[in-house]
């Protein structure tokens, strides 16, 4: 049976609108706010009102909404191009813009993907309409999510949390943030639960912003929690400890959130090949795809590798977001993408900057920043190592204990 990989009209509206704003709002100030770190993006105010019309007009989905289906004319369920589809084709096209400036969109974060792939109905209609960031690391762990030392303690009806997180994005932006915290140390990874909490609440604290080598648009902050007290109705779905279902439960966000950090890469990696591609052409390199590879010069032949690459890059990022939206468990295939796409990212960018020569190193052209941007893709939602180690995992059926 033939696979029809064109997108349906709705999702197309998404790609034209994501890149519309990409190429009208972001491009034009990109090397602005790699310059000015730390300072708010005001232009970004006018794309979240964008996003935010289109979506309660209902005709696109972005993260957080429902998604949208169909029906075939028995009445039976068809394949689903929802909220996970819409949300990462739009993250590409805006990462095709920038990638620092789409994490500091208002209501565009990582946390409102979290909250919409855990919480519970009444939690949806609470902060379904609130700017999130996510906070998971620790200055004592990195990629091991389940080595969370962060305390959220019942007391009452409240949940006392204590702790530090570290590398929050938007942390010192967004109105919420989803903390990562267990509520019982002796049971393990089945304790880990995320909670909601407002950012401009007592006991929470900013401590610093971060200077990195990338994403510069974007803040990155060190959040102190000291005795915030949250009502208990802000843990994000089942309050319940599962020892039997692990750490299942808490990893299922990032199933979620996996194939937007890809798609991320992949739009970045595509910025940089069609910027390259125009400087190759300008230099009287003729890129040719009626002639085998090793026919051409060596630039043309080293493009199409690098553009092949990202091919299967992308096709393995969307293959993820579709079995999301129907409901088909996609932990293998989220780490599959997630892990091609952010090493095909790093790998075209940094390739472009040494094809491109000077321009390529210079300020001349966004090549260089494309480069330093792309490298938190592979780390960030854990790096390639982890994403790694959870394909081995379903591959060969072993838990994290078995396999480490």
């Amino acid at each position: 049976m033939a696979i029809n990989l064109e997108l349906p009209k709705k999702l197309q509206a998404v790609v034209e609108k994501g890149h519309q704003g990409a190429a009208e709002m972001l491009r034009p100030i990109s090397r602005k706010y790699d310059l000015a770190e730390h300072a708010y993006p005001v232009e970004l105010d006018t794309l979240a009102n964008l996003f935010e019309g289109l979506q309660e007009a209902k005709t696109i989905s972005f993260a957080g909404a429902d998604a949208f289906g169909g029906r075939n004319d028995e009445g039976k369920k068809t394949n689903v191009n929802g909220a996970n589809m819409s949300a990462l084709l739009n993250a590409l096209e805006v990462s095709w813009g920038d990638v620092a400036l789409l994490l500091s969109i208002p209501f565009q974060g990582l946390g409102n993907a979290a909250i919409s792939s855990v919480a519970n109905k009444e939690q949806l209609e609470r902060f379904g309409k609130v700017w999130a960031s996510m906070a998971i690391t620790e200055p004592s762990f990195g990629s091991d999510s389940a080595a969370v030392s962060t305390t959220a303690t019942l007391d009452g009806d409240e949940y006392v949390i204590n702790g530090e997180k570290i590398f929050v994005t938007a942390g010192s932006r967004a109105t919420h943030i989803v903390v990562w915290a267990t509520v019982d140390k002796s049971l393990g990874r089945a304790a880990i639960k995320s909670f909601v909490v407002p950012r401009e609440h007592p006991g929470v604290t900013v401590e610093r912003l971060e200077h990195k080598l990338g994403i510069k648009a974007s803040d990155t902050a060190v959040i102190r929690f000291e005795n915030a007290r949250i009502p208990k109705e802000n843990l994000l779905g089942d309050p319940e400890v599962k020892v039997d279902k692990g750490f299942a439960g808490a990893m299922e966000t990032f199933d979620n959130t996996r194939p937007i950090v890809a798609a991320m890469a992949v739009g970045v990696a595509r910025a940089a090949l069609e910027e390259l591609r125009v400087i190759l052409t300008e230099a009287g390199i003729e890129i040719s795809y009626d002639k085998p590879a090793h026919a051409q010069s060596a630039p043309a032949a080293e493009f199409l590798r690098m553009e092949a690459d990202w091919e299967s890059g992308y096709l393995l990022t969307v293959r993820s977001a579709w079995q999301a939206d129907n409901k088909i468990p996609n932990s293998k295939e989220a780490s599959m993408g997630k892990a091609k796409a952010a090493r095909v990212a790093s790998d075209i960018t940094l390739k472009a900057v040494e094809m491109a020569g000077t321009a390529g190193y210079s300020e001349q052209t966004l090549l260089e920043k494309w480069a330093r941007d792309s490298k938190i893709l592979d780390i960030f939602e854990g790096t390639q190592q982890i994403q790694q180690l959870v394909v081995a995992r379903r591959l060969l059926g072993l838990s994290s204990a078995q396999l480490k």
